[in-house]
């Protein structure tokens, strides 16, 4: 099976927005936070609805990284530049936030990515971003990872020790491979591995969530499919990481990807569909919270973050 194939196949659910995304969907927009938006976007923890599911964008912190040669993962500056311009931003730093996702589901307590655990950049939020939204570590129940990269698995682990130590670590069999033969990574696995539990693609691991492979980042890089009645969010990891440059420009190889086609292919997959049946996406590396639409414009498409979301 090729990858278009096999992305058509782990988003089969999306082959069924048009009915999803219709009036009775617009009618199911996510309800008003009980804390204004300014408030709660500066407090790192801001709340919104997945049907009746209660789910909160939690901030971890900030990527700036500089718009030269070498120290971005696309490769042509001047390119980066122009389409950063044309966007109203910055051109000579691309700006990525990071932001995993908590959600209460089925009587649990799941966090899906654990961000960086202080091992980047301004990152290391998480802790108090998890106390604004009034959870603590110890309830959380479940802890479903995108991928292996330290971003999003750094969070697990603090002085050698579980920061989440009644959690079930959840990741595709793929990725838990991968995981395990990247060096830098021992001390991590070792500490995690008693906790760690494998996940079939497509088949519901927790109460209303379901992993699906988002393929081209890293071997076994998974999404979240979040449902509650005719309502559906789709976390999409690292298969996207600027909100203006890999949905502007999907075709652009970016270093970061273990398999450039299969990257490529999933971003035009995730646009195209996306845009077609206004799908709601979370998207962990875009502005925060993350919150938004992918709609076409002319000869491309655009991110439209969701108002209540919006700076």
């Amino acid at each position: 099976m090729n990858v278009h194939a096999r992305l058509a196949a782990a988003l089969l659910i999306l082959g069924s927005i048009a009915a999803c995304s219709s009036e009775a969907d617009r009618k199911g927009e996510p309800a008003a936070p009980t804390v204004s938006p300014q408030a709660a976007v500066a407090s790192g923890a801001f709340p919104f609805h997945i049907g009746t599911l209660e789910a909160v964008a939690l901030k971890d912190g900030d990527l700036a990284l500089p718009n030269e040669a070498g120290q971005s993962p696309w490769p042509d500056p001047d390119a980066i530049r122009s389409t950063l311009r044309g966007a109203g931003q910055d051109g000579e730093t691309i700006h990525l936030s990071v932001q995993p996702l908590l959600v209460k589901a089925g009587g649990r307590v799941v966090l899906i990515d654990t961000g960086a655990g202080g091992q980047m950049g301004t990152q290391n939020r998480l802790q108090a971003s998890l106390e604004a939204a009034g959870t603590a570590p110890a309830q959380v129940t479940d802890i479903l990872i995108s991928h292996g990269h330290g971003d999003h698995v750094g969070g697990l682990i603090a002085n050698g020790a579980l920061v989440f130590p009644n959690a079930a670590i959840r990741m595709s069999a793929a990725e838990w491979a991968d995981l395990q033969s990247q060096a830098p990574m021992a001390d991590l696995v070792r500490t995690i591995r008693p906790k760690v539990e494998t996940f079939t693609f497509g088949a519901e691991i927790v109460p209303g969530i379901t992993p699906v492979a988002l393929e081209g980042h890293t071997p076994g890089h998974s999404g979240f499919e979040i449902a509650s009645g005719a309502e559906r969010l789709l976390y999409i990891g690292d298969a996207m990481h600027s909100s203006v440059l890999s949905v502007q420009r999907p075709e652009w190889v970016n270093a970061w990807d273990s398999d450039s086609a299969a990257a490529i292919a999933t971003r035009q997959g995730l646009l195209e569909r996306g845009a077609a049946g206004e799908r709601r996406i979370y998207a962990g590396h875009f502005p925060f919270p993350g919150l938004g639409r992918f709609q076409r414009r002319d000869d491309g498409f655009v991110w439209v973050p969701e108002p209540a979301a919006r700076p």
